[in-house]
């Protein structure tokens, strides 16, 4: 009997998975969106001081990275299969510049660098202009 109800509950949990998986792609690519309206007009380089504020992963082709509070970059690193799983990431950089077709991101999990491709600044006041727009909320009156 017990063997019958570890199977019935490996069942359930890869059914709901399964279900919980359409929510994430679906806010992933509205992440997505939201920072490609954000991005600006591609540049060749930006500067870079370690240590790097955040960074957000946007798939597999695109990272988001704050080098500080209020200045974030998009970055395009095609095929970077590595980057929606890593826990951290650095970026290649040289005399504090990162530079398209020359620096890399490395994604720390099997230290395969990805080749940033093209870099655009991300307008954060847009950013979260967006963001906000994407989350409506509806006021009901209570029923007294």
């Amino acid at each position: 009997m017990s063997l019958k109800r570890a199977l019935l509950a490996g069942v359930a949990t890869m059914v709901l998975a399964g279900c919980s998986s359409v929510p994430s792609a679906q806010r992933m690519a509205e992440r997505q969106a939201a920072y490609a309206q954000a991005a600006g007009a591609p540049v060749n380089h930006f500067s870079f001081f370690v240590p790097m504020w955040s960074w957000e992963p946007l798939g597999s082709d695109q990272v988001a990275v704050y080098t500080k509070p209020k200045e974030a970059w998009l970055l395009d690193v095609p095929g970077c299969t590595e980057l929606p799983y890593a826990n951290s990431i650095g970026v290649t950089s040289n005399l504090h510049q990162v530079s398209i077709n020359f620096d890399k991101v490395v994604t720390g999990r099997s230290q395969l660098a990805c080749t940033i491709r093209r870099i655009r600044p991300v307008d954060l006041d847009k950013l979260k202009a967006l963001q906000q727009a994407q989350r409506p909320v509806t006021t009901e009156p209570r029923q007294g």
